[in-house]
């Protein structure tokens, strides 16, 4: 039986950490854990969600909530409390409501304070680890018989009716994530004709009935060409000298969004070593199954620009094309023929340099899960038997996830973004007393998580920004600053100083706070708004060049209603209870932020939430910046419409949703109930 383990880990040669493991979550399957009725009670829950796979895509992440439970032996004690239609609802009845939810959600902490989660659901995570362990010849170690039996799980339970799978468990099929997931598939060895409901072949039958792998959108082709399935001079240019341009120039690497730069930097290194893996048997057959031509006699240069229509979200404007074109026709001949391949090989040096520095700042976890399988398999590619590599693999259970739709990888943890609202909440309860333990443990997590440190080094000559005194999405081994997990860790804080350190423990130290202030106030631009991981305020004209089909506004950093409205609300408690510190930094900070929440609202009164589904989100989190800077319905017309928002779009049974769709779309588009 699968079992969630918690803040554990050895300290080796290749694995380490910065604070003891502190919101480390890792699985692992353990064949003696668990009695029949708790076996049988998972089995029950694989199967509920199987019967009900196309219609609700999400797994309730009941695994680790049954083992949680089961562990603490939880016992409900507090009934359940029933309201009639017509009747009236009572003080004691809420109350009651409110303290069973309090004890259910007090039980699912884990030990070192923090509530797990999956933070899944994109289907082109995990075929790529699952490639780049093949290729490397970790398969059977890193995945043994019942992972794979689990991630062939999740494949079965998120294929679509059709055959395909989407971007995402929501999604309608896609070219990009059909492909990846039939490859997969054989991998772990399923047949050409097998998987569960014929899954081979109807994937198969998908790919090819839609244009075939040959309109996989570039990403696609980038994974395709390094293990064989797809030729390199297919591809569009990913030059490593772009990592030697000068600072001055406006496409200089430090003006790329974060997770845009982690990406392109290991994808322009294999593209540069034109690395392809091992060509096996298994490789052979999977050049015939996914083609309807030969593929030697495939016209690889024709096809660089082709994408399915179903995977094409930003459709590249002509002078992109003509760019990517030049550099094919005249740059690449140049940089790969002598003299000039000595700029190349400087290229793939330096380019090398800055993915071991973002390896070892982030304790090899990296900066997300794209990114990690990327520079995992370019550490192999310049050593495969090297100490790079090995501290990738020890880090690659940091990733995984088992649910009762099976094994995902995630984006990363969760752990603090989602401990920081558990704490808010359970605060807001007002039952210190009955959950006393709850909250100090939670209050040790948070500032054990706090990012102690900058990054290494001469970190700004890695297009590094400050994170000392910040916190991650997930834990401090992460290492990456983001501004709204750091105004939501500083608020928890700040809401346990102001409580008895006997219920609490003892407050974070002053420099702690200090610190975090300075984060948050390093990162607002100048239309107020906050980024949320270094300073935006490059020129907007460069996401003209969006490398990708599937995705839009990822080239520069930009700003956010929901990082803007939680620094509000944290700086504006921190002034309440350190009125000495930046004040008037912080007063002119509150004051631009307020202004850009007010300048991006929507004309329907509501805000685009960017970070979660999506104008109910994003109004929630700027009406709660506006009330922190003191603005009410009577004072602020952008509070009167978004209160208005909320009203018109509340559902009648008195709650609120709203579909995904509403974030691709940019249009409010609420959710359509299903009854099972």
């Amino acid at each position: 039986m699968w079992k969630l383990k918690i803040a554990e880990g050895v300290d080796s040669p290749y694995l380490y950490s910065t604070n003891n493991y502190v919101g480390r979550q890792t699985w692992e399957f353990d064949p003696n854990y668990g009695t029949p009725e708790l076996r049988e009670e998972v089995e029950k829950a694989r199967q509920d969600f199987w019967a009900n796979r196309h219609h609700i895509k999400p797994s309730n992440d009941l695994l680790w909530r049954i083992q949680f439970h089961h562990e603490r032996n939880f016992k409900q004690t507090i009934p359940q409390v029933k309201v009639g239609e017509d009747e009236e609802i009572t003080y004691e009845a809420a109350t009651a409501t409110l303290r069973r939810a309090t004890h259910f959600f007090s039980a699912l902490q884990a030990s070192d304070g923090h509530w797990p989660a999956e933070n899944a659901g994109p289907l082109y995570f995990l075929p790529p680890l699952v490639m780049i362990v093949y290729i490397t010849g970790h398969l059977n170690t890193i995945f043994p018989a019942e992972h794979r039996r689990e991630i062939l799980r999740y494949l079965y339970c998120h294929q679509n009716e059709d055959g395909g799978w989407g971007f995402h468990i929501e999604g309608h099929s896609s070219m990009f994530c059909t492909v990846l997931s039939y490859i997969c598939m054989r991998i772990l060895g399923e047949g050409p004709d097998g998987g569960r409901d014929n899954a081979c072949t109807r994937a198969r039958k998908w790919i090819l009935d839609h244009g075939t792998v040959k309109a996989i959108p570039s990403w696609g082709k980038t994974w395709l060409s390094i293990l064989g399935v797809y030729e390199w001079s297919g591809s569009n240019p990913m030059p490593p000298e772009f990592w030697l341009l000068p600072s001055f120039l406006p496409m200089h690497p430090a003006k790329m969004w974060c997770y845009c730069r982690m990406v392109y930097m290991p994808m322009s290194y294999l593209y540069g070593k034109r690395f392809v893996g091992p060509i096996t048997p298994l490789i052979l057959e999977l050049r015939e199954e996914l083609y309807d031509q030969p593929y030697e006699e495939i016209n690889w240069r024709s096809i660089r620009h082709l994408c399915a229509k179903e995977d094409i979200y930003y459709p590249h404007p002509f002078l992109q094309d003509l760019i990517w074109d030049s550099c094919y026709v005249l740059t690449e001949p140049l940089l790969t023929r002598w003299p000039m391949n000595k700029l190349r090989e400087k290229a793939l040096e330096v380019t090398m340099k800055h993915i071991h520095y973002e390896d070892e700042n982030s304790r090899y976890i990296t900066i997300g899960c794209v990114e990690k399988v990327l520079c995992m398999l370019a550490c192999w590619v310049e050593d495969p038997n090297g100490d790079y590599f090995k501290k990738h693999l020890e880090r690659i259970p940091d990733y995984l996830w088992v649910g009762e739709d099976g094994m995902k990888m995630q984006s990363f943890g969760s752990q603090q973004w989602d401990t920081g609202f558990a704490i808010q909440a359970l605060l807001a309860t007002d039952l210190t007393d009955e959950i006393g333990e709850t909250l100090k443990k939670g209050h040790e997590f948070v500032k054990s998580s706090q990012v102690k440190d900058d990054p290494s080094g001469d970190f700004k000559s890695m297009y590094r920004h400050i994170s000392k005194g910040s916190w991650t999405f997930s834990d401090q081994d992460h290492g990456w600053q983001v501004s709204d997990c750091t105004a939501e860790g500083l608020k928890c804080c700040l809401l346990f100083s102001m409580m008895p350190s006997e219920i609490v423990g003892e407050q974070m130290e002053t420099e702690g706070f200090y610190n975090a202030v300075n984060i948050l106030l390093s990162l607002q631009s100048k239309n107020g708004g906050l980024a949320a991981w270094e300073p935006a305020g490059a020129s907007e004209w460069l996401e003209l060049l969006n490398p990708t089909e599937f995705f839009a506004d990822i080239v520069i950093e930009h700003e956010y209603v929901e990082c803007t409205s939680s620094a509000i609300q944290a700086l504006v408690l921190f002034m309440k209870l350190h009125p000495h510190h930046r004040k008037k930094e912080i007063e002119t900070f509150v004051s631009k932020a307020v202004g850009y929440l007010e300048d991006i609202q929507c004309p329907d009164g509501s805000w685009y939430g960017n970070w979660g589904v999506c104008f109910t989100y994003g109004t929630w989190f700027a009406l709660g910046g506006l009330a922190a800077a003191g603005k009410t319905y009577n004072n602020c017309a952008a509070v009167r419409k978004g209160v208005d928002f909320l009203l018109k779009s509340q559902r009648d049974d008195g709650g609120w949703g709203e579909s995904y769709l509403s974030c691709p779309k940019k249009v409010t588009l609420f959710l359509l109930v299903f009854h099972a």
